[in-house]
């Protein structure tokens, strides 16, 4: 089948599962759109902000997306071939990640706004609601450090690759150039948050003055680079703790003055960057050259259950029902809202994933450019989808890069505040020094993390932190599988219908089970002892929380689980 062809089959199967399949979800879920939220009956005017379901879908999208959906996909189609890759897209992203991101944001709502780990508390024990938390907490600090040290990179490395197809033969993108467009893009979207506020703009007028102004921060960024070096292993350093300093003010600021309208602008740049690849990918019409599957290499990851681990953002992904308990819940302005920004919001990703996935698909077999980092090969794809539009390469392959960062810089801020919300909730102190003091304790690792290095097995300086960098996706998709086992306990104890129940339960037992398999073979293959110790806890955390679950089911109650209180 021609690539444009399953391109097509793929957003058609996405519109008929929001029509069909997300109405179900809203339906069985009981969404009530005269029913108060969160949002009204704690508004506050920080966090607690009613907001329009589209507004609130592009902060959404944006935050969610993160660099998942492109890397996770090239990771995967370059180790294990694009067909399976993209089915587990697909169907894991219909059945799966939409599902789990639709009901952990309408748990979340019928539990005052409260986390994943309220869930798990209200209808498990406090013990695994500490345990939980805590998991939780050090996931985000992990996400943190990472995605900090990916965008600091970013910014100091220059995209150098061969293309025959401009006159000198070779691409370059100075990273400084992508830092300054950042850069802007940030002060834009804070301009832009002022002027909603305070000066009332409808949002039309909004879109039509400061979307066009982020394509000119771009155009901005090639000829005002921003260039800090730092000496010595990581010369990305500096950028790093700048990028983390950023975070900590960003966490503590109200939502509509910069998360929203950062988050806004981010995803209409992130609409404009999929419109724009999808329409110039069936201008461009390209041949799928690489293997539909392919051999794992000799002492190589086995498919099952890595794949369903490598591909995580764009098919289901734990991080996702952290933002609808943390940030999203408390926006939502009316119930059945929730169907467009969770499920919907999700879908969005999963077309993410599958133009990633495109930008392998096109590649030759030995492809130099598959041996190179996912940002490079999307940003290089993106450009080539965006050039058959007329667009400059050298513009469009730097639109690409940047889009790239913008999903890594949304997801860093919002994971600071998630953080945030996270050590208030669980410590019960709710002023404004709380929320100064949970952000500085969330980001004291970080800022010392990321100057840290250790010696890979070939000897080579890298990050500390990629010391147990293979066991991120394990990381992430356990989490995946204990936020539907918390809403799988409080959909049997609430008494929804039979069928919600087994459209949650179902998901749950597969991402357990792929879970709990990859840590079990990562514990046998590792030969870090830092980590073979860390994958022990997580498994053992995993098996510990099944079980009390488990127990947890053949005991409930008949009584129907209380609303959590505001938090």
């Amino acid at each position: 089948m021609p690539l444009t062809a399953l391109v097509a089959l793929v957003l058609v199967l996405f519109y008929l599962a929001h029509r069909v399949y997300g109405r179900l979800l809203t339906r069985l879920f009981g969404l009530d759109p005269q029913k108060s939220t969160p949002a009204h009956e704690h508004e506050d005017g920080e966090d607690f902000v009613p907001t329009k379901r589209f507004y609130l879908l592009s902060q959404h999208f944006s935050a969610i997306s993160a660099a998942g959906p492109i890397a996770g996909p090239i990771m995967a189609a370059v180790m294990f071939g694009w067909e399976p890759a993209l089915w587990w897209i697909v169907l894991g992203c219909i059945f799966i990640g939409a599902m789990h991101d639709f009901a952990a944001l309408v748990g979340s709502m019928r539990h005052g706004a409260g986390s994943i780990a309220q869930i798990l508390k209200a209808n498990l024990n406090p013990r695994s609601y500490t345990v939980f938390t805590l998991y939780i907490w050090l996931a985000l600090v992990y996400v943190i450090i990472a995605f900090t040290d990916v965008t600091a990179r970013a910014f100091v490395e220059v995209l150098d690759v061969a293309m025959p197809n401009v006159p000198s033969g070779r691409m370059q993108v100075p990273g400084a150039a992508v830092a300054a467009s950042s850069m802007f893009y940030l002060a834009i979207s804070l301009v832009m948050g002022v002027v909603v506020r305070r000066f009332q703009w409808p949002l039309w007028l909004s879109t039509v003055v400061f979307v066009p102004a982020v394509g000119i921060a771009i155009w901005a960024g090639q000829h005002l680079p921003l260039d800090i070096l730092a000496n010595g292993d990581i010369p990305s350093l500096y950028w790093a703790w700048i990028i983390l300093a950023y975070c900590g003010v960003a966490s503590v600021l109200p939502v509509w003055l910069l998360l929203q309208p950062r988050g806004y602008l981010g995803g209409f740049f992130l609409y404009l960057t999929l419109g724009g690849g999808l329409i110039g990918l069936f201008i461009y019409n390209p041949e799928i050259t690489w293997p539909a599957v392919t051999q794992p290499a000799a002492g190589g990851l086995p498919m099952i259950p890595f794949l369903f681990i490598t591909i995580a953002c764009g098919a289901c992904s734990g991080f996702h029902g952290l933002v609808c308990s943390g940030t999203t819940s408390k926006q939502i302005d009316k119930e059945p809202d929730a169907h467009l920004v969770g499920y919907g919001g999700m879908l969005l990703e999963g077309v993410v994933a599958v133009v990633s996935l495109a930008c392998v698909m096109i590649l030759k077999p030995g492809s130099p450019l598959s041996n190179q980092p996912p940002d490079k090969v999307f940003g290089i794809g993106i450009g080539q989808f965006l050039n058959a539009l007329g667009i400059p390469l050298q513009f469009a392959v730097t639109f690409g890069m940047l889009a790239f960062a913008t999903f890594v810089y949304d997801t860093l801020d919002v994971a600071t505040r998630l953080a945030r919300h996270l050590f208030t909730e669980f410590t019960g102190w709710h002023t404004r020094m709380a929320g100064i003091t949970g952000t500085v304790v969330t980001l004291g690792l970080p800022f010392w993390f990321v100057a840290q290095t250790v010696r890979d097995v070939k000897g080579n300086v890298v990050p500390a932190y990629k010391a147990i960098w293979p066991l991120f996706g394990s990381t992430n998709q356990l989490l995946a599988g204990l936020t539907l086992i918390g809403l799988t306990l409080w959909l049997a104890k609430s008494k929804k219908p039979r069928l919600l129940q087994w459209l949650v339960g179902i998901p749950m037992l597969f991402m357990m089970t792929m879970t709990v398999t990859a840590l079990g073979y990562q514990i046998q293959a590792a030969q870090d002892h830092m980590m073979r110790t860390v994958a022990v806890v997580l498994l053992a955390l995993a098996l510990w929380i099944t079980a009390e679950a488990l127990v947890a089911l053949l005991q409930r109650t008949k009584k129907p689980s209380e609303p959590m209180p505001h938090n």
